[in-house]
């Protein structure tokens, strides 16, 4: 009770403060970006790039690229050597192990300049909340966070593991007390018996706030539900209050949440990553996510359909565009530097800065210039199953360019329903109407014949569990992509016979 009476005038102060950065956030982005520059000069990557000359926004896109993990490799090769001064002033506190479709396994930096605002900015998201919603009752309870394991290993010197198995090494002492599970629980590799001991630890405490991707969260509400006997999540945590997700749309997932809680309770949506931890949602009742521009990191934004040029536009925070899908572009305190994480957002304001996730760089659709994006694929879901009442564990779309039956090609979606629609074709049918109304091309191409209505595959229970698993990403904070440019993950779950044959 004293912590929650404590923490009340601590909420107001931090969520007057965040309304007040949001106010001088393009001063700060200038100021921001003189100091990195100022900070690295001495730096390797800061000596061959000339940073003691860079006197302008404009001088240093001249003398610095944009690039991605492959393309820095030889500066983080040195870093992962346990040189010093290479991408930034000393070694890094961690590494932040990461897997990539192209780069393999990734250490991105976490320096001690750093590491401090992915905690800070995680403590002002909720204390925010407490705030905007007039509640502290979060802190009487308990609060669990479905991570990866905090078992760190050294490269060299440097601690090494999963950004969220670092953070636990981080969570301020005030905190620790209310923090559910164990360590040595936390610490469990396989997803499946983690889980299980999470249930066992956690379904007699007073859980007030969970924090997890979707998918997972969904898994251990289940299992909580089996291992009780109970019917809804509320009967068994009656003060849980909020959900703290990142990283997915929440919104495919909402129906199936709400109905294992037993209702609809709040939810706060963050935009964490190994590379920093870039915005939150500041309100309840508005659209998007407001960005963190005083946390060390100088953004850029390069508009998407530019990203793969050799001389893209890149844009400061105040040139850009509401409305527009930019590529979104980190210069940080970890020594990152014009560095194209690969996800891609849309601005829907400006006063303040506020943005969605809009998907990733490399998980599109264009195998016939359609350039369908996640953020378009999981609106027209969300009103396809508002529609029928329908609800999803998870889907994922792929093009299906050659039909073994010679038709004309389509976009296949493979989706695990809970309950398979009575009417599965009237569902594709509304599925793909809300397509066209999301992407233009698309609508161009299906008008002219190009590519027939999408086709549905649905998938028995537990296929994207089996997928993730036979890829070695089951839980933690791995996700499903919602939709790719090739086959690949649509030739897995064929060969995992996970087809629902109906």
């Amino acid at each position: 009770m004293l912590k929650s009476i404590l923490t009340l005038p601590v909420s107001k102060f931090l969520s007057s403060a965040v309304k007040s950065k949001a106010s001088t956030a393009v001063q700060d982005q200038e100021a921001l970006f003189h100091s990195l520059i100022f900070q690295a000069k001495d730096t390797d990557f800061g000596r061959d790039h000339r940073f003691d000359k860079i006197k302008s926004y404009a001088e240093f896109k001249e003398r610095v690229s944009i690039r991605d993990y492959e393309q820095l490799r030889p500066y983080f090769d040195k870093v992962v050597n346990n040189e010093p001064d290479i991408l930034w002033p000393g070694l890094p506190k961690y590494f932040a192990k990461t897997s990539g479709t192209t780069s393999g396994v990734k250490y991105i930096p976490i320096t001690k300049q750093s590491m401090p605002h992915h905690i800070e900015t995680a403590r002002d998201a909720l204390f925010n909340y407490m705030a905007i919603t007039g509640t502290n009752r979060i802190m009487n309870g308990k609060l669990t966070f479905l991570s990866g394991s905090p078992v760190l290993s050294t490269t060299g010197a440097i601690a090494t593991g999963r950004l969220s198995g670092i953070v636990n090494h981080e969570v301020p002492s005030w905190l620790q007390k209310n923090y559910v599970p164990s360590f040595e629980t936390n610490c469990i590799e396989p997803w499946e018996a983690k889980v299980e001991k999470i249930v066992e630890e956690t379904a007699a405490q007073d859980l007030r706030l969970i924090s997890g991707i979707p998918p997972w969260v969904q898994m251990y509400f289940e299992r909580l539900l089996d291992f009780t006997g109970k019917s809804t999540i509320k009967e068994i945590f009656p003060n849980f209050e909020l959900f703290i997700f990142g990283g997915v749309d929440y919104e495919p997932y909402r129906a199936r949440l709400d109905a294992l809680i037993g209702e609809r309770i709040h939810t706060l949506e963050t935009y964490p990553a190994s590379e920093g931890f870039f915005a939150f949602q500041d309100k309840v009742t508005h659209e998007g996510l407001l960005l963190q521009t005083s946390n060390g990191i100088f953004y850029e934004f390069v508009p998407v359909e530019e990203i793969f040029d050799d001389n893209p536009t890149r844009l400061k925070m105040q040139e850009v565009e509401l409305g527009v899908n930019y590529a979104i572009i980190l210069n940080t305190d970890a020594g990152l530097w014009a560095y194209n994480i690969g996800d891609t957002v849309k601005f829907v304001s400006k006063d303040p800065y506020r943005l969605v996730v809009t998907g990733r760089v490399k998980h599109f659709i264009s195998a016939f210039g359609e350039h369908v994006i996640a953020k378009e694929v999981e609106t027209a879901m969300i009103e396809t199953c508002k529609r029928f009442a329908a609800s999803i564990v998870e889907f994922t779309v792929a093009p299906n360019v050659n039909p073994a039956n010679g038709s004309l090609p389509y976009h296949e979606w493979f989706i695990e329903f809970e309950q398979v629609p009575e009417n599965l074709s009237q569902f594709a049918q509304v599925l793909d109407s809300n397509m066209v109304q999301q992407n233009i091309y698309y609508e161009d191409l299906i008008a002219g014949g190009i590519l027939k209505p999408l086709e549905i595959r649905p998938l028995k229970k537990s296929a994207f569990r089996k997928y993730m698993d036979s890829i070695g990403k089951l839980g933690g904070q791995n996700k499903v992509p919602r939709l790719s440019n090739d086959r690949k993950i649509a030739n897995i779950l064929d060969n995992l016979n996970v087809l629902e044959h109906i």
